[in-house]
């Protein structure tokens, strides 16, 4: 058996074209075009984010679609960054892309700095900085020990 990997996050949307629009204004690179607007797939650097419809994905896990939650789905999705200037400007490109805002972005009682916007959907989206937290030369994070 392999070691447990996170491969793909994938996200129940209204809308699949008007998400995928969304992900690449906010810079992501889409991958298998040949699913037109069926599902959505991005390159995440080492992750992959897809995008399918909200009913199917809830019948290929076997979840009832209905209620949608209006409120915290108890998840987030991170985008870490090396300085606070980059927070800014990650923020800052989020509502460019048509993201919502939700916390604008300042110091953190741990000595970071963040903010929240959220997709279409009501997913939300931190960008973060974090004390400790460095990068490999391609942008991936590592995490201290």
């Amino acid at each position: 058996m392999s070691e447990p990997r996170l491969t793909v996050v994938t996200l129940g949307v209204r809308d699949v074209g008007v998400s995928a629009r969304f992900y690449e204004a906010l810079g992501f690179v889409r991958k298998v075009r040949a699913t037109g607007d069926e599902i959505a797939f991005f390159d995440a650097g080492g992750v992959v984010i897809a995008l399918w419809g909200w009913d199917k994905l809830a019948a290929d896990a076997a979840v009832p679609s209905e209620p949608r939650p209006q409120a915290f789905r108890g998840s987030t999705l991170a985008w870490n960054c090396k300085t606070p200037e980059e927070v800014d400007a990650a923020y800052a490109r989020g509502l460019a892309a048509g993201g919502t805002p939700l916390l604008s972005p300042g110091p953190t009682d741990y000595g970071g700095y963040r903010g929240y916007f959220a997709d279409p959907d009501g997913h939300a989206w931190e960008v973060v900085t974090a004390p400790g937290f460095a990068f490999t030369d391609d942008g991936r994070l590592i995490l201290p020990e």
